[in-house]
C-alpha cells in the first residue's frame, strides 16, 4: 500500500514537470534589439558599405569624391543655408541656396552652384553665384572672393566652412578685396548710398546698364 502511495506520488511529480517544461518551451523568446538603421543626410547615399574607393560602376574614385561623402554627413548652414544634390548619384556638384535674414541683401535668395575637384581637400571647392548681384565680393559674372576659397584654403576645412564663409559675406562684405570694384568703392564712402544701389537691384532695377533680376 505504502509502494503504491509512493509510485502515485512519483508519477504526479513527473506529470508536473513535464508541464512546467512544456509551458517554457510555449513561452516566446524575446526578440533580439531592433537593428539601427542609418539615415542618409539630404536623401543621399545609401546604406553603409565598406569603402572600396571604386563607384557603382567600377570606376575608381578620386580623392575629392571620396572626401566629400564623408563631409556631408557634417552639413548644416541652419535656416538661412540650404543644400541640394541636383544628382543623388554625384555629390561632387551641388546647390546651395542663401537667404539672408538680416543686412543689405535681407530676404532675397541667392544660389550657389559648387563644384567639387578631383584633388579635394587639397584644393577647394569652385564656387559660382548663380543669381546677379551687386555686391563687393561677388562680380557680375558670379566669382566669389572669398579667402578660404583661395590661399587662406586648408586641407582641414570642409563644405561647412564654405558655407559659412557665403553666410558671412551677406552680413560682412569685404570691401578691402573686392572683385566689383564699383561696389567697393561706393561701400567704403557712402554706406547710405551703397544701401539705395542694393535695394534697387533687388527690386529688378538697373545699375550701370545691367539689369538684376526682382529677389523680393
Amino acid at each position: 500500500m505504502l509502494a503504491l502511495k509512493k509510485k502515485r506520488e512519483a508519477e504526479k511529480a513527473k506529470a508536473a514537470a513535464a508541464a512546467a517544461a512544456g509551458e517554457q518551451a510555449e513561452q516566446p523568446t524575446s526578440a533580439p534589439a531592433a537593428e539601427k538603421k542609418k539615415v542618409s543626410l539630404l536623401g543621399v547615399g545609401g546604406k553603409k558599405k565598406k569603402d572600396s574607393g571604386e563607384s557603382k560602376g567600377g570606376k575608381k574614385r578620386t580623392p575629392g569624391e571620396i572626401r566629400i561623402q564623408k563631409d556631408i554627413a557634417d552639413l548644416d548652414g541652419g535656416k538661412v543655408a540650404t543644400i541640394d544634390f541636383p544628382n543623388p548619384n554625384d555629390l561632387t556638384a551641388f546647390n546651395v541656396t542663401v537667404t539672408p535674414d538680416n543686412g543689405f541683401w535681407s530676404g532675397a535668395t541667392y544660389l550657389f552652384a559648387i563644384d567639387i575637384p578631383a584633388q579635394y581637400p587639397h584644393e577647394p571647392p569652385k564656387v559660382t553665384c548663380k543669381n546677379k548681384i551687386y555686391h563687393p565680393n561677388i562680380n557680375l559674372e558670379g566669382n566669389v572672393c572669398l579667402n578660404i576659397l583661395r590661399e587662406d584654403w586648408k586641407p582641414v576645412l570642409d563644405i561647412n566652412a564654405v558655407i559659412y564663409g557665403l553666410i558671412y559675406l551677406f552680413y560682412e562684405p569685404n570691401s578691402d578685396d573686392p572683385l566689383n570694384h564699383d561696389a567697393a568703392e561706393l561701400f567704403r564712402n557712402d554706406v547710405k548710398r551703397f544701401e539705395r544701389v542694393v535695394n534697387q537691384t533687388l527690386r529688378g532695377g538697373y545699375v550701370d546698364g545691367h539689369h538684376f533680376e526682382r529677389l523680393i
